[in-house]
């Protein structure tokens, strides 16, 4: 081998720098567990130990040293499933900015664009592709982009701006250059809010130009308010309201039209429009007409009201109300100049239960208060929050939790005006953040000059430090809804990595153990290769800042297989070439050269790296983890495979000379080995015919298959109960609490389910995902008698009960995953039929590549389909069952390449006999590398599946059917297809060249 020396440097180096680059985490790892020992359970507490020792050195290598903040940035990050935390995608609204650059345009063309565009979105269809798409079908030429009435408004005129004289094409390049602006402003704004928010190594990264964002926060525990701080569009706005008599009226007036269509049988004793207060009050109790029941609207009151308060009404009803004001007959009663009057609610806050028959024992309920804001035809507030130019977190003077504001000199001028009025005429101002009324003041000191004024409320510390967050970081141009979104614990995490270590640790021992067992001493040098192929695939992730992940973890336990495989090729070959008389110098100069092992070894990975290439691409969050962690490991593996295990090698035939690439139990493995694997192809073809019909009639039209939240959208739970549950039991229980079907499956112990509702998912919303976490406690909260909410929803350090992990995937999301996966699939099967076709000239090659892979994806997708009903474990079609299936393309792709090009070498040598029997001597010659090889995977996937933890167990399952389906295709599919199709007239010059007499 040439330029030893160099390669010696360059492995020296590169293990020093990986070893200097894992330091960090080391470090940081030990510093961690200083602060949760000092901490205890208490993650605030470790926090700010963490966060107090921050500039301190930690790390001094001599001639430099590096503090923990230094330490931690440049640490191996680990990802949100062994960390723990938040993950979620944002969606910002395009729909949004598009009214907003149309300055909410009436223009019917326009606004039926819009809702079609949302009606008709596909996979992988950007939201604004479809307008535009939806504006020409709708307008046929009638109406432009550039209309006044559109998108040729003052705001958008000026230099590269829209003008009334540009075409549609013109117009859509303006718009997409908006567009992009906007989501770049809400990822600064983004950006701003979580830097502010104290978490610890947050990431937040736009994907591509689809509108998304995602943020992911180690670390992150309080579920609802991290929400509530990504989505919340941070849109201040002052009201005027109306006082509780002045609306009295058409409230009385929409409780007796409501009772038209939602009380079936009526009393004929009517309400008088003054009796309002009647109804509020307890004197009423023994009127006919406030009979519970006949009241839609009042009976849904739970407290009274006061001020510019209206009501208190119970969270769960919400909905229902404004259902009812939304009704143009209900409309229609306000009067004339209260016809744009906006109904709002306020943020949730307790009170004393009012119809208790003891107040002074009275429990405290949670009631959300109405208020009517006074509007206008353009739905306007009285003055805009954009004029905020400071908030801090502060107290009030009864030293309750507030929000103080400093306003611009404009803003300051409208809000001495809007004091001065309230203050004459004895009104109040609602403060609305994000259509929520967090207080609703009166003025009682006359006009507030200045322009400095206070948000107080029913806050706590927490919420008010979000708020001024939000308000300094600025509103979002437009809404940001959580369209997917993945909460693990700690403990879960903690779980994660033990399971990942325990797996890693024992898959490398059996593997360094099997190579010395078959290849003795070059088996030690094979394992020394490994173990510094681990080094550097560790050391380039922390170098570049990769995130490690649980399927990363799987990932690299894989490696541990593939790594040893470009050993095993040439291993083979060296002790084909020492049987051939040659001298161990020799035998192992030919193994390493191109016509050696050096070219199967290339096409084998070549399919690999195009594989992972399009895993990577196609796939995303802990997938693209899984897919890096392949590709590294495909580099560092053959790196040290070819160049480091050689020198050991060099050395030995320098020194000793002993080496034979065998032991004496498996010298002679193997090696007379003659089996005809073409004559049994008409059985192998029945074989794989009945199979792939079997699967193909369960997949179609018997059992299906269980598709996952990834590809129909959903939200999952994983919950830990206090004792062993009845799961058919606790769906059924849920189902009735969420009024729709929801799932639940025994997850690995009895005490443990996964919970799947697909309830409320095309709606988006921090209330709504609130609202799903409210109804899973209410309806399991029997099973957790001394769990809190927020400790059975929120995540914390020793959690051992409640929800471990949650994911949500919206709908929208979904349809782009699921074409996501048929394009990878696909794609990749495409392109590794195109690099075969170039790499061996013939197309026959290919199809026998392509028929066995196509055979082992169906093999594989078919005993999903049969056997996910009754298997202990989850079988469901996800991101990570595609990154099973392409992982089993690359390497059942792998594996017939070798056989290919044993039989190239073949034909091109002066190998004697049929084409068949050139066929089968390539088998049978490459056979001991193939059954290796495969041994191998089957080990170290074994050992991920009993020990790698149950949340991917299905993922590890689909890979090991899928690697020995893989080899028997390999031997039995692919080699009788190429046999097949080769022309007769081929075969027969083949032949002749071969068996000619010299």
């Amino acid at each position: 081998m040439q330029n030893k020396g160099l390669i010696k440097f360059f492995a020296i180096l590169f293990a020093l720098v990986s070893i200097y680059q894992l330091s960090f985490t080391f470090v940081a790892n030990g510093v961690k567990s200083e602060a949760k020992a000092f901490a205890g359970d208490n993650p605030d507490k470790e926090l700010k130990y963490l966060d107090s020792i921050g500039k301190e050195k930690v790390l001094n290598l001599g001639f430099t040293d590096f503090t923990y903040n230094e330490v931690k940035n440049k640490q191996l990050n680990k990802g949100l499933d062994l960390e723990g935390g938040i993950n979620v995608i944002l969606q910002i609204s395009i729909k949004d900015v598009l009214k907003g650059l149309a300055n909410n345009s009436k223009n019917p063309v326009f606004n039926k664009s819009l809702a079609d565009a949302s009606a008709n979105l596909e996979g992988n269809k950007t939201y604004l592709n479809k307008f535009f798409e939806a504006f020409e079908a709708n307008s046929k030429g009638s109406v432009k982009l550039a209309s006044p009435d559109i998108f040729a408004n003052r705001s958008l005129q000026g230099d590269g701006g829209v003008d009334f004289q540009m075409s549609d094409a013109q117009v859509q390049k303006v718009i997409k250059r908006k567009v992009d602006e906007s989501v770049e402003s809400a990822f600064k704004v983004l950006r701003e809010r979580i830097d502010k928010f104290g978490v610890t190594q947050p990431n937040i990264q736009k994907l591509g130009e689809t509108g998304r964002i995602l943020v992911e926060l180690p670390g992150a525990k309080d579920v609802d308010r991290i929400k509530k701080l990504l989505g919340g569009k941070a849109q201040l706005e002052f009201w005027e309201t109306y006082k509780i008599e002045e609306i009295g009226n058409f409230l009385v007036a929409a409780n007796e039209a409501l009772k038209k269509t939602e009380v079936k049988k009526v009393e004929t004793k009517t309400v008088a429009k003054d009796s309002l207060n009647a109804l509020l009050t307890d004197d009423a109790k023994d009127s006919t007409a406030a009979k519970k029941g006949n009241n839609p609207l009042f009976d849904k009151i739970i407290g009274n009201g006061g001020g510019p308060v209206l009501g208190y009404f119970a969270p769960k009803d919400t909905a229902a109300i404004n259902a009812y004001f939304k009704r143009p007959e209900i409309r229609v009663l306000l009067a004339a100049d209260q016809h744009y009057a906006k109904f709002v609610w306020s943020k949730p806050t307790t009170i004393k239960d009012q119809k208790a028959k003891d107040l002074a024992s009275a429990k405290d309920i949670e009631v959300v208060e109405l208020y009517a804001l006074k509007g206008n035809r353009d739905n306007n507030p009285a003055m805009s929050g954009g004029v905020v130019t400071d908030a801090k977190d502060t107290f009030d003077q009864m030293g309750k939790p507030a929000v103080s504001m400093q306003m611009n000199s404009q803003g300051a001028k409208v809000w001495e005006e809007l004091t001065g009025r309230a203050f004459a005429q004895k009104s109040y101002i609602a403060i609305v953040l994000d259509d929520i009324v967090y207080s609703a003041p009166g003025v009682t000191s006359g006009p507030i000059a200045g322009g400095r004024s206070e948000i107080t409320g029913s806050f706590d510390v927490a919420e008010t430090k979000d708020l001024a967050n939000v308000l300094n970081a600025g509103k979002l141009p437009a809404s940001a809804d959580i369209i997917q979104s993945t909460v693990v614990g700690p403990s879960l995490g903690q779980a994660a990595i033990d399971a990942g270590t325990i797996s890693s640790v024992l898959g490398f021992l059996l593997v360094c153990v099997w190579m010395v067992f078959y290849y003795g001493k070059a088996g030690w040098y094979a394992n020394l290769a490994l173990l510094l192929n681990l080094l550097f695939l560790f050391g380039i992730m922390a170098s570049f800042g990769f995130v490690l992940t649980l399927p990363g973890i799987a990932g690299i336990v894989l490696t541990l297989g593939t790594a040893v495989d470009a050993n095993i090729i040439i291993y083979e070959r060296a002790k084909e070439e020492l049987r051939e008389g040659k001298s161990l110098s020799d035998a192992v100069q030919a193994s390493y050269g191109w016509h050696g092992a050096m070219r199967s070894i290339i096409d084998a990975n070549v399919t690999h790296v195009l594989t992972g290439a399009i895993l990577f691409i196609f796939g995303t969050g802990p997938i693209k983890g899984f897919a890096l962690t392949l590709l590294i490991g495909i580099v560092t593996s053959l790196f040290t495979s070819i160049f480091i295990a050689r020198i050991f090698i060099d050395r030995n035939i320098i020194g000793k000379a002993d080496l034979t690439f065998s032991t004496n139990i498996t010298k002679n493995w193997f090696t007379n080995f003659h089996f005809d694997f073409i004559k049994v192809k008409k059985f192998t073809y029945i074989f794989s015919s009945i199979v792939t019909v079997v699967s193909l009639v369960s997949i179609f039209f018997v059992n299906g298959l269980d598709e996952g939240v990834d590809f129909v959208g959903g939200r999952t739970f994983q919950v830990k109960f206090e004792k062993a549950v009845d799961a058919t039991a606790v769906s059924d229980e849920l189902s009735a609490a969420f009024g729709t079907p929801v799932e639940a499956k025994i997850l690995g112990d009895d005490d443990q389910l996964k919970i799947t509702t697909k309830y409320k998912i095309k709606e988006d919303g921090v209330a709504i995902d609130e609202e799903v976490n409210q109804k899973l406690y209410a309806a399991l909260q029997k099973y957790f008698p001394n769990t809190s909410y927020d400790k059975f929803i929120n995540s914390y350090n020793g959690k051992t009960v409640g929800v471990l992990q949650a994911s949500k995937v919206g709908a929208s999301i979904s349809e782009d995953i699921k074409t996501n996966s048929y394009w990878a699939v696909l794609g990749a099967m495409a392109v590794i039929f195109l690099y075969l076709m170039v790499s061996f000239r013939k197309w026959q090659y290919s199809l026998g590549a392509i028929a066995a892979v196509a055979h082992d994806v169906v093999f594989v997708l078919g005993v999903y389909s049969l056997c996910y009903k009754f298997m202990p474990f989850h079988m469901e079609m996800d991101q990570h069952f595609i990154a099973a299936i392409l992982t089993v393309i690359g390497y059942s792709m792998n594996d017939t390449v070798i056989v290919f090009d044993r039989v190239r070498e073949f034909i091109i040598g002066n190998r004697k006999g049929s084409f068949e029997d050139i066929v089968n001597a390539s088998i049978n010659t490459t056979l001991s590398r193939t059954l290796n090889t495969s041994l191998m995977m089957i080990i170290v996937l074994l050992t991920m599946f009993i020990f790698g933890g149950e949340s991917i167990r299905g993922f590890i399952f689909a890979m090991l059917i899928g690697i020995i389906v893989g080899t028997y295709s390999s031997l039995f599919i692919a080699t009788p297809v190429l046999v097949d199709t080769i022309s007769s007239d081929e075969k027969h010059t083949i032949e002749d060249k071969h068996n000619k007499v010299s």
